[in-house]
């Protein structure tokens, strides 16, 4: 689900667990071992560096937290509002931008409500809108723990796609939960296919 929300690939969630000179670029905040279990600003600040690779390499992205770090800024990753300028990363702060790569220059800010927003990673993958991924589903960290969930109801997308994968028609899904119209289930499978689409079964979730 990180890598879903996030546009990241479950392989590069695992891979940025890791630290290859800099320190790692997150690490799970609930737990790394036996299974990686990422909370909402887990989920918050690995879309943000998926957006900032747009950008600039993930060396540099690197290079921007070992220097974050380096500063004795020690806050979650998901608290800083970094952008890019040109082809280095600044700490947009209340003073001004700090380079955190090369020399300091003219701040670009990607703001936190263009991170939340719809965007592309790679040819074909549109990283959904982070509180509302299809029309008909919502995410909200204080409902099932930011799942994504039938907009209205506390009903799990991916309850409603099984439902449907079992055989059950969009139509017929209301039986079983009344709030749950066909199109809010045939939105609950598309999401389903779009997270399967990242790798199921990988440890990264």
């Amino acid at each position: 689900m990180a890598a879903a929300l996030s546009g990241a690939t479950a392989g590069q969630i695992r891979h940025w667990r890791y630290d290859t000179g800099h320190g790692p670029v997150l690490v799970p905040e609930l737990a790394s071992r036996p299974r990686a279990l990422y909370s909402f600003r887990d989920v918050l600040a690995l879309r943000a560096v998926v957006y900032l690779r747009r950008e600039v390499s993930l060396q540099k992205v690197r290079t921007a937290l070992g220097t974050l770090r380096g500063f004795g800024e020690l806050e979650h990753l998901s608290s800083y509002s970094l952008a890019t300028e040109g082809d280095t990363i600044v700490l947009v702060t209340e003073r001004g931008g700090i380079d955190l790569v090369k020399k300091p220059g003219q701040v670009l800010l990607a703001t936190m409500a263009e991170i939340l927003e719809p965007f592309s990673t790679r040819p074909g993958v549109v990283v959904p809108r982070l509180f509302q991924p299809r029309r008909h589903l919502t995410v909200d960290p204080r409902t099932q723990g930011g799942v994504p969930v039938i907009a209205g109801t506390r009903v799990p997308y991916d309850v409603v796609a099984e439902l449907v994968e079992d055989g059950i028609t969009p139509d017929r899904v209301a039986d079983y939960y009344p709030a749950v119209g066909p199109e809010a289930a045939r939105d609950a499978v598309d999401f389903a296919l779009y997270v399967d689409s990242f790798g199921q079964g990988a440890q990264a979730v």
